[in-house]
């Protein structure tokens, strides 16, 4: 699929099939999502992936009852290292370039994850104090996204987008 095919036929999958997504799918997914770009490169995030189920079932739990989070075959969990960035950028890195810099990444799973034909859905309508408690992670450690990944039978038809001369200001 080339990269316009890719970016318009990605759609948010809430629904998946059952049918796996194998290892060396997920694994291309995580190699793309490496080559995201961040801000002096310090990649100031991890992907914490997720297959079991009482995991799953946890984050269900803290997204407010979203159970697409279950169904998925896995979930990747994009958490922005505040410390990280921080070193090198002080506040405006702690702040906001760890999540940039997660938020890309993750932008770059659904996109890697469309060009596979595997369903991907943000969301990121979560309580992410319950996410640190569920995987231990840090006060420094901030979940930024959830994306399960998973097989599907039927691509949602698009959304409306809005048109580009109401998204683009110019200023020549």
């Amino acid at each position: 699929m080339d990269f316009n095919e890719v970016i318009k036929n990605r759609r948010s999958v809430r629904e998946f099939d059952g049918e796996p997504v194998t290892d060396e799918d997920l694994e291309k997914i995580l190699e793309l999502v490496n080559q995201a770009p961040s801000a002096g490169n310090l990649q100031a995030y991890e992907v914490l992936v997720v297959r079991n189920k009482e995991k799953k079932e946890a984050l269900v739990e803290a997204a407010y009852g979203q159970d697409l989070l279950s169904e998925a075959e896995a979930v990747l969990v994009f958490v922005a290292d505040r410390n990280k960035s921080g070193i090198k950028y002080n506040k405006r890195g702690e702040e906001l370039y760890c999540v940039q810099d997660a938020t890309i990444a993750a932008a770059y799973c659904e996109l890697a994850a469309t060009s596979l034909g595997i369903g991907s859905c943000w969301v990121g309508a979560f309580d992410p104090n319950e996410v640190r408690k569920i995987f231990n992670l840090s006060e420094s450690q901030v979940p930024v996204a959830l994306i399960p990944l998973g097989q599907y039978e039927k691509l949602p038809e698009p959304t409306s987008r809005r048109d580009v001369d109401d998204l683009v200001k110019k200023f020549d």
